[in-house]
């Protein structure tokens, strides 16, 4: 099968379409025949492994310290089972689905998980590329923003609101009946609008924590916000979470947390089916839409993993996968 490779850390130019062994189900997973899957932030800081210096080794032991343990990347994906193991009982042969990848993979025509895993029957009215684009966005966003608690009226800022995860959280928040502020690019803010939220804030030329307005919620899905000042923008009782958070965020937060009314909340995230479930459901009645930017041919990974590097993307970049037959 084709699959995008590669064998050591670097730029975009690293990966390589590659023909690999076809992979065969163990007794308890399923064989997906892969039709789409996409680019994140994620996958591109994997390739390059640019981590800031208090994970850095942890997650280099983790992901191979002189070359790449796991050769193909890619988060999530969408496609159609083609065969299932023996103990499979929660799928069959011919279920369209999308899935996340706790162990990457998705840039191949073929890709093996768990049955137990991560995985759903793909949204009716979605596109293979569509759904590929939803699961990470739907499990962090969900995880986060079910955190946070959040009741009808209140008010929620989501900072770093454009990309793959901001969207889906956008349209979370909404659905948890809040009063939505997005916070990005000026060129990502009619998208930011066109998803439900109630206001906009270009970051280059307003900083929201300077403006005075208080918020019961913030989500930092880039953990850019500056700690202090983004702390006095909560309402009592409010919440600061934290997608990805820097040390000193971690040990400032678990004071705050402890000598306030106030709660920062950084914990990581965990997919599961049942949120790919639930999801599923939203977008099926029309609640959640999905937002693609580009899409590129799998041949042409370097190039969407440059494009996604520019922080320019709206929403998700997706990659079609077609097979020869």
């Amino acid at each position: 099968m084709k699959a995008i490779v590669y064998t050591r850390y670097g730029p975009p130019d690293v990966l390589k379409l590659t023909e690999v062994e076809k992979p065969t189900p163990n007794d308890d997973e399923v064989l997906i025949r892969t039709y789409a899957a996409t680019v994140t932030a994620g996958d591109c800081e994997v390739r390059a492994f640019k981590f800031p210096m208090w994970i850095w080794l942890p997650l280099r032991i983790m992901f191979g310290l002189t070359k790449p343990r796991i050769p193909i990347l890619g988060q999530e994906l969408a496609g159609e089972i083609e065969a299932v193991g023996s103990d499979v009982t929660n799928f069959k042969r011919g279920e369209q689905i999308f899935a996340t990848c706790n162990d990457f993979g998705a840039y191949a025509e073929y890709k093996c998980l768990p049955s137990d895993g991560p995985i759903a029957t793909k949204p009716a009215n979605m596109s293979y590329e569509e759904a590929a684009s939803i699961p990470t966005g739907a499990y962090n966003s969900l995880h986060f923003l079910r955190k946070a608690n959040i009741q009808k009226g209140q008010e929620v800022i989501i900072n770093g609101a454009g990309g793959g995860i901001g969207v889906l959280a956008i349209q979370l928040a909404k659905y948890f009946g809040a009063e939505v502020t997005g916070v990005d690019s000026a060129e990502k803010l009619d998208t930011l609008r066109a998803i439900g939220a109630d206001h906009v804030i270009d970051y280059k030329q307003v900083d929201f924590t300077e403006t005075g307005e208080t918020y019961d919620v913030i989500f930092d899905i880039f953990g850019k916000s500056p700690y202090a000042r983004s702390i006095k923008s909560l309402k009592p009782n409010g919440r600061y979470l934290l997608g990805n958070p820097r040390l000193s965020s971690i040990l400032r937060g678990l004071w705050t947390s402890k000598t306030s009314d106030k709660k920062v909340i950084w914990a990581f995230a965990g997919a599961r089916a049942e949120d790919l479930d639930f999801v599923r459901s939203l977008i099926e009645a029309g609640t959640i839409r999905a937002v693609i930017d580009r899409s590129y041919p799998l041949e042409q990974m370097a190039d969407a993993h440059a494009y996604v590097e520019t922080g320019r993307k709206k929403g998700s970049v997706a990659i079609t996968i077609d097979h020869e037959d």
